[in-house]
């Protein structure tokens, strides 16, 4: 039996958008990228951190964030070339108080742990 997926910790909270796509076209094939994903294409290519940063963050392992990252740039990528809509939606979350969004609230409790 697999090992059960470790929740994603938000701190970003949830896209402000959801859909994106061509311009004056709607496909009916959708790419649905996860929140976690959207999260973590934020934290590494927006607010410019290290893989190992962002995995702090989102409460998983770096190899996991790693993981979530090619997911996340291979849906983009495919989007583009083929002209599809992104839609962001779903996913294993967990959302930081409202209160505590900023990264720069997170407190760490120790190595690995992150309390927001």
């Amino acid at each position: 039996m697999p090992r059960p997926k470790k929740c994603r910790r938000i701190s970003g909270g949830m896209p402000e958008y959801t859909r994106f796509g061509p311009k004056g076209k709607r496909n009916n094939s959708a790419i649905v990228m996860t929140i976690d994903e959207y999260e973590t294409l934020r934290l590494i290519d927006y607010e410019n951190l290290m893989q190992e940063e962002a995995a702090k963050l989102l409460n998983v392992a770096r190899t996991t964030t790693q993981a979530i990252y090619a997911v996340a740039r291979k849906k983009i990528s495919t989007a583009l070339v083929e002209g599809k809509d992104i839609i962001i939606e779903g996913g294993d979350i967990e959302l930081c108080p409202p209160c505590h969004r900023n990264r720069h609230n997170c407190k760490k409790n120790n190595e690995n742990d992150i309390d927001c």
